[in-house]
């Protein structure tokens, strides 16, 4: 059975998903959505492989899909699903690649799921570099348990969780500490040699993990140290998807990772300091209360 594949967002995840679609199925297969028509400069590092991948606009587009990647920023989110009506059905299987929680009930389908990312990568005026991963983790049922197979000839490692709702928190709290303070920090991973910007990531993660427990998750009780160590893997040059946004002017996912984590402390009525500080600071930004140029 041939697959029609969408992918709204040419930024370094959907340009990552686009691209590895493409190496092992049919170009009419595959198709970028994105604001206008251009040819997106693509390289990853770890191969050095290079090429240009052709987005197309959803108002052109006038066939249906199978299966939609929606990889955009958290605040696109309500335009996307406006302009996408016409190019799906009660049929195709919705992947929601966001960072982030609380977006998955704006999607009024049957087969809408929210997927955790690990793709790193970057997009800039000069296109998009790759650096590391190309997984995507779902709930196991029938319809992505079929969609699993499809994707068993790519590089794109779509993993099957029992409990989504495990990996998200967990993908949640990796998220808290170092994107609020390459953020914060306007630094990349290398702000992570500073000790007291470690022992604020540490405290950050250490409220997460109390919401997370208060809200019925059950997460590894190692959680802490063992995403201390995910961040000491991290080479210095790296960036966050908040950092970036940050430098770039662009708008930030803190309503979404900081935000979500911060009201879910205090309707549990946890007292969350660092959490609180961080959150304020990034909200402000947000909102153009701080000038960080």
């Amino acid at each position: 059975m041939t697959l029609q594949y969408g992918i709204i967002g040419p930024g370094a995840v959907g340009t990552t998903i686009a691209y590895e679609l493409l190496r092992s199925l049919d170009t009419d297969q595959v198709h970028l959505f994105g604001k206008k028509a251009w040819k997106v400069p693509y390289r990853q590092r770890d191969t050095g492989e290079q090429s240009e991948l052709q987005t197309q606009t959803l108002a052109h587009f006038d066939d249906t899909l199978d299966v939609l990647f929606i990889a955009v920023k958290t605040h696109q989110l309500d335009h996307v699903i406006e302009q996408m009506a016409h190019v799906i059905d009660d049929d195709t299987l919705i992947i929601l690649a966001q960072n982030g929680h609380g977006q998955l009930e704006k999607i009024d389908y049957p087969h809408v799921y929210q997927a955790v990312v690990y793709i790193s990568g970057q997009k800039t005026e000069e296109g998009v570099i790759h650096f590391r991963d190309r997984i995507l983790q779902v709930q196991e049922d029938e319809f992505t348990s079929e969609l699993a197979q499809h994707l068993a000839d790519t590089r794109l490692e779509l993993q099957l969780k029992d409990d989504i709702e495990v990996e998200i928190w967990y993908k949640l709290l990796v998220n808290l500490g170092i994107n609020s303070v390459t953020a914060v920090g306007r630094q990349t991973a290398a702000i992570l040699r500073v000790p007291e910007i470690r022992n604020l990531c540490r405290n950050l993660l250490e409220e997460g993990q109390r919401i997370a427990e208060a809200a019925g998750i059950v997460l590894p009780e190692t959680i802490v140290e063992d995403i201390m160590k995910i961040y000491a893997g991290y080479p210095d040059e790296m960036g966050t998807s908040m950092y970036y946004d940050i430098i770039s002017g662009a708008p930030l996912e803190v309503d979404a990772i900081q935000g979500f984590m911060y009201r879910k402390g205090q309707e549990l009525g946890l007292y969350t300091p660092y959490l609180e500080t961080v959150y304020s600071i990034l909200a402000a930004a947000e909102n153009g209360k701080l000038n960080y140029k």
